[in-house]
């Protein structure tokens, strides 16, 4: 009988010890950090961007961006005013909490109220890989179409927030709203779902008051865990 080896297992074993170190050492800096997820084109820095203008008057804010190549978008953040760190990686298709332990060495104490990670444009990948992240979010963007729940469910099943973006573009695709939240209530009951435009600012502020009030929550739990 041949033997079978699961390289998988200890990979993503280890990855999680990463993970919840990363998870202790950012509630002890007091910072709120989302894992950002989607496919390639869907709109992740321009949803970062738009995040940043409706909160930097209320929160300092951190990006910690991924790619496969190139510092593109690490540097459009950085002309916003954010701090920002490239990580490249080299052909993988998924961020793993070893380069954000490294991303966050780099970052320094900045005192960061909420860092975001944009993780590399894939659907697939990136779900298995904890990061040590406070919320996961989810970018579908309406030019997708909305039976992507049903071809890729785990990274619906794994997300705590599901942003519809590109919402502005509906009059000009077949996007049924009506089936794609049925699809992630089935999935997924207690996502909330925001429908948003980077681009035209529609439903940002929904969205940036719940995002605002979750880190004020994180921030008073993390303070009355240290006193």
């Amino acid at each position: 009988m041949a033997e079978t080896i699961q390289m998988g297992t200890p990979i993503l074993a280890k990855n999680d010890r990463l993970a919840d170190e990363l998870r202790t050492r950012f509630a002890q800096d007091g910072t709120f950090v989302v894992n950002l997820l989607s496919s390639p084109g869907s709109g992740k820095t321009s949803t970062i961007l738009a995040t940043m203008r409706g909160l930097a008057d209320r929160f300092r804010i951190g990006v910690i961006e991924g790619d496969i190549a190139s510092d593109v978008d690490a540097l459009r953040v950085k002309e916003a005013g954010a701090a920002a760190v490239q990580i490249n990686t080299g052909g993988l298709c998924h961020l793993e909490s070893a380069m954000i332990a490294r991303a966050w060495d780099a970052i320094g104490d900045k005192g960061l109220d909420l860092a975001i990670i944009e993780n590399v444009g894939n659907l697939v990948c990136t779900v298995d890989f904890d990061l040590g992240e406070t919320l996961r979010v989810m970018i579908l963007s309406v030019p997708e179409g909305d039976d992507k729940p049903l071809k890729y469910p785990g990274i619906f099943q794994s997300s705590q927030v599901i942003l519809v973006n590109k919402i502005d573009t509906l009059p000009a695709f077949d996007f049924d709203r009506a089936r794609f939240r049925d699809e992630i209530s089935q999935l997924n009951p207690n996502a909330r779902i925001f429908e948003v435009s980077a681009k035209t600012g529609e439903g940002m502020d929904a969205w940036c008051d719940y995002l605002a009030q979750r880190i004020q929550e994180h921030k008073a739990h993390a303070s009355a865990a240290r006193s």
